[in-house]
């Protein structure tokens, strides 16, 4: 199954801000979530632990960013992307 890989205006707005060489790194972790957007075999993916009913996947980019997104049918909807240092931060209590 292919799915469409789509990004929230506020991470494209991120993206955008960033060198190339981070642009091509990130988009290259991205390009895994069209054939296989849930956690297991490809990348560093994980379901987040929180509430019943809400699930929100966390993809680690190397060692500098993070992604965070959502799965809807063969929809991929990226939230954000954040520094891993900005990540940590904001969802320290995830």
């Amino acid at each position: 199954m292919i799915f469409f890989v789509r990004i929230d205006t506020d991470a494209s707005e991120f993206y955008a801000s960033l060198d190339v060489k981070s642009k091509r790194i990130i988009r290259a972790h991205l390009k895994i979530l069209e054939t296989d957007p849930y956690p297991g075999k490809a990348g560093d993916k994980e379901l987040l632990n929180l509430p019943e009913g809400v699930k929100i996947y966390r993809l680690h980019i190397g060692r500098t960013f993070t992604a965070y997104y959502e799965i809807d049918g063969n929809t991929v909807y990226v939230n954000e992307i954040l520094t891993i240092e900005q990540a940590h931060k904001k969802y320290k209590r995830l």
